[in-house]
């Protein structure tokens, strides 16, 4: 897709018209794969008679799209243009929800849930590819302001499927999960819609690239040392973030905090999240991206390291907002950098492949962390977010380090 003829940094109207397409395109399509799953896909697989082995099985599934689609997805894109996926990913929004009404038996969420996954695998990293290539100037900013609008959505879902299935309630058999999958589908319209409206500058090519391509994007990603850094920074972030989500809960249950207590700690996170990513991708425009991902990496270790030390409500809720302000900091550069890095014509492989590392870190954090706490300890299993931040920093010290570190702003 080709650049436009103006200074660095000016951006035209329809671009910034564009920004507000793909956010609103974002807070639609993640509601709706949230409202999915949170808090109903438990209890309608609990209600279709399966036991908690399926429902890990089944709850692993959409994320194992994102790992397997999401790199070759981004590889296509450089080849057949951005539109043609960003459509399909808009139909698989819409359709996906429709699926879950006709569902009685436990084990077709399995694929059904795997083909919603592949939904987000091509909407992220084919979105993430359009604001780099459109924002070059201020891609950070964008690439933030994006991703709040999504973590609105991710925010917002879980309250109105709640709120849904205790309003139908009193309602026979399985309506109260098919009416907030009808909801789901209803919010998704809006994406399917909005996504028509996107212009490419450049068409891409009607034919699908051959292996030879896939190779080449892919070979030429994993032997980028400041890449594969970048993605581990990535990962590693997510690793903890999975981790927390996962056993802290459990953790502060133990401790004798109340449900609203444990809920009022996570809202915090998200809403630090969601308020700082535009902040800090505005400064990662202005600011060497490595700095920043270096500090958001020892801010998320730090703050997972004190978590066992935080005996107290505000203790926990001081470490948890540290953790979003670190995830933040480190997560909005991370994308803005690989933009930099990737050759042009292969930004959207890797964007993909960032999205794929980054589904590994979250998937391995709760199985990882769930072992060590097994053997050793919540203390123990928190701590190994903190030995892997801290790994992965060094690593990626070194890995950039051919380049100083400083303000270019």
């Amino acid at each position: 897709m080709s650049q436009d003829p103006k200074p660095a940094g000016v951006q035209s109207h329809p671009d910034r018209t564009l920004m507000y397409y793909l956010s609103l395109i974002g807070f639609f399509a993640i509601f709706s794969t949230t409202i999915s799953k949170n808090p109903v896909l438990p209890l309608f697989v609990q209600a279709l008679g399966a036991g908690d082995t399926l429902l890990g099985l089944i709850a692993a599934v959409s994320p194992l799209a994102g790992i397997l689609f999401s790199f070759p997805i981004g590889a296509i894109s450089d080849s057949i243009g951005r539109r043609r996926l960003l459509r399909a990913s808009g139909a698989v929004f819409l359709l996906a929800p429709l699926l879950y009404l006709f569902i009685t038996d436990p084990l077709w969420l399995i694929p059904v849930r795997f083909f919603h996954g592949t939904a987000t695998a091509i909407l992220g990293p084919v979105v993430s590819a359009i604001i780099a290539e459109r924002f070059p100037a201020t891609k950070g900013e964008m690439l933030g302001s994006y991703s709040s609008a999504t973590l609105i959505g991710r925010t917002l879902a879980p309250l109105a499927g709640g709120i849904i299935i205790s309003f139908f309630t009193l309602t026979p058999g399985l309506i109260p999960y098919r009416m907030v999958y009808v909801a789901a589908a209803l919010s998704a319209v809006p994406v399917f819609f909005l996504i028509f409206q996107y212009r490419e500058e450049k068409p891409g090519s009607l034919n699908l690239p051959g292996f030879p391509v896939f190779r080449e994007s892919f070979v030429t990603f994993v032997t980028n040392r400041r890449l594969i850094a970048t993605a581990m920074a990535d990962m590693a972030t997510y690793f903890v973030f999975g981790a927390l989500e996962t056993f802290l809960p459990v953790y502060l249950f133990g401790l004798r905090f109340q449900a609203y207590e444990i809920g009022i700690i996570f809202a915090i996170q998200v809403l630090i999240i969601a308020v700082t990513k535009p902040f800090f991708g505005r400064i990662s425009d202005r600011v060497d991206k490595r700095f920043q991902i270096i500090t958001g990496l020892l801010v998320t270790g730090g703050s997972v390291a004190v978590v066992p030390f935080a005996a107290t409500f505000t203790g926990f809720l001081a470490a948890s907002a540290i953790f979003g302000l670190g995830m933040s900091l480190s997560t909005v550069a991370t994308s803005a950098y690989v933009a930099d890095v990737a050759k042009k014509e292969q930004i959207g492989a890797s964007m993909g492949a960032l999205s794929s590392i980054m589904d590994i870190g979250q998937s391995a954090g709760p199985v990882v962390t769930g072992i060590i706490v097994a053997v050793a300890g919540y203390p123990s299993g928190f701590f190994t977010g903190f030995i892997l931040a801290l790994a992965v920093t060094g690593i990626f010290v070194l890995s950039v380090r051919s380049h100083e570190i400083a303000i270019i702003g």
